[in-house]
């Protein structure tokens, strides 16, 4: 479980895990966004412009555990914006689901949301489903960026610095990094909260390459997550991203060798994207 988490998570800060579910807002999660925004609502917070995705995209990829297509994943951004005390909101939801014979062995079914503020791109609400070998947990993580807190139920509060992200979030506010004159070996990070943790992650940028996939031959950045070796990677070559070089900075590939084997995802659909993607075939 470590290794899934692990790599789900340096995966968000240049890419991220996934889910599918309505696009209504119920009044539960509508009052817990509207209770942290109304907090000192004079107050200003940052704004960060979003080029790189817009309403109503849809990413889908294929997962592999070594030689098996083990299952698939989908990431969508709601088609409906969400307006909560002024503020507007994406909804960003996606799944993870095991298939054939894993889905038989060790099923999946895995269901992540986000909400996000359009305009300072920071998440007011995390929605983690996870239920996977009959191994089932939820998180509901309520973000009060003007106090500086996240509440993760049970009467528990957490400090948090300012432009924290969650999991989720995470994957599209990098997707907004200014790449345009970065050098290899740049790093670049961010912070973000999991499991009651601020988890530091940092990418390395590599270099340029061309890869293809099922949707065609593309030109991408090539990334390198900054990871802990010798408890799920033996180095930290072991894990790499490749991202559209282009506006939407969708990511394209994703691989790493784990201690137990491999684990791959490929893109497999990208729709109603922001920008053309730099198609090189």
């Amino acid at each position: 479980m470590k290794t899934i988490k692990h790599i789900a998570l340096v995966s968000g800060a240049a890419i991220a895990t996934v889910v599918l579910c309505s696009a209504a807002l119920n009044t539960d999660r509508s009052t817990l966004i509207s209770n942290a925004i109304t907090y000192n609502l004079g107050d200003q917070l940052p704004t960060k412009s979003n080029s790189a995705f817009k309403e109503g995209e849809i990413l889908t990829y294929r997962m592999h555990y070594g030689m098996i297509n083990a299952g698939v994943a989908v990431l969508e951004v709601k088609p409906d914006l969400i307006e909560v005390n002024g503020r507007k909101v994406y909804h960003i939801v996606g799944s993870g689901y095991s298939t054939g014979a894993t889905d038989v062995f060790f099923k999946v079914r895995d269901r992540y949301e986000t909400y996000m503020d359009k305009d300072a791109m920071l998440p007011w609400l995390f929605v983690r489903r996870v239920d996977e070998g009959g191994y089932k947990f939820g998180q509901d993580y309520t973000f009060n960026h003007y106090t500086k807190k996240v509440d993760v139920g049970n009467n528990q509060k957490f400090d948090i610095p300012s432009g924290i992200q969650d999991m989720v979030s995470a994957f599209y506010y990098a997707r907004n990094l200014d790449l345009s004159n970065a050098k290899e070996g740049d790093v670049f990070s961010m912070n973000c909260f999991l499991d009651k943790e601020i988890w530091p992650l940092k990418i390395r940028y590599i270099g340029k390459e061309d890869i293809k996939t099922d949707i065609g031959k593309y030109r991408c950045l090539k990334f390198r997550p900054i990871v802990q070796k010798g408890r799920v990677f033996k180095k930290e070559e072991d894990l790499n991203v490749w991202i559209s070089d282009d506006k939407n900075h969708v990511v394209m590939r994703a691989k790493a060798d784990v201690l137990v084997g491999s684990i791959k995802m490929d893109i497999t659909g990208a729709k109603n994207l922001a920008n053309l993607l730099n198609r090189v075939d």
